[in-house]
């Protein structure tokens, strides 16, 4: 009897100290699409990746416990201007070859009225900066509805080239991610 009196608060004790857990999602990519834009030479130059993954834990009544980790494999890019398709995957755009994915890591998921914050880094062609994605949440029922936006300073991260003198630095991401609540 005197071992059971022991457990029961060791285990009432564990339990409420145990950290609150976040929904996971798993990541619906057939539904999902990342979007890039930038200007180039005078013009508005459009893709995007075909090939990407997240790895999502959110509850936006627990945001301690939220975290993001995506990462997409950069020889799916897609480009609407194929001259600049094999520029784009070559070594002075993302190299593909030497570094086959870029990987955005949350650190903290904040909301401010109906806009959600993650801040966090990415890494792309082995450079790390800070990151910030901006996003709104659409969750009905078992299935989430993001739509986000991160802007990517391509220098900071060495790309372009001496020859990509007209190409802008700022690229936009568009994100429209849909998630299925994983089943525990």
């Amino acid at each position: 009897m005197r071992t059971l009196s022991l457990i029961a608060p060791l285990a009432a004790a564990l339990t409420l100290g145990a950290p609150a857990l976040g929904q996971d999602w798993i990541l619906d990519q057939d539904a999902s699409e990342i979007r890039f834009e930038t200007q180039a030479f005078g013009s508005t130059v459009e893709g995007g990746f075909e090939d990407f993954s997240a790895e999502i834990t959110l509850d936006p009544d627990n945001l301690d416990a939220a975290s993001i980790r995506a990462v997409v494999r950069t020889g799916s890019a897609v480009i609407g201007n194929s001259d600049y398709l094999e520029t784009l995957r070559g070594r002075a755009g993302l190299n593909v070859s030497g570094f086959p994915e870029a990987v955005f890591v949350s650190d903290t998921i904040t909301r401010e009225g109906e806009t959600y914050r993650a801040e966090g880094a990415l890494t792309l062609k082995g450079e790390e900066n800070p990151a910030v994605l901006t996003f709104t949440l659409d969750i009905n029922g078992e299935r989430a509805v993001a739509e986000g936006q991160m802007t990517v300073m391509s220098r900071s991260y060495d790309v372009g080239g001496s020859d990509w003198d007209g190409a802008g630095e700022e690229v936009s991401l568009d994100l429209h991610i849909e998630a299925d609540a994983a089943q525990e």
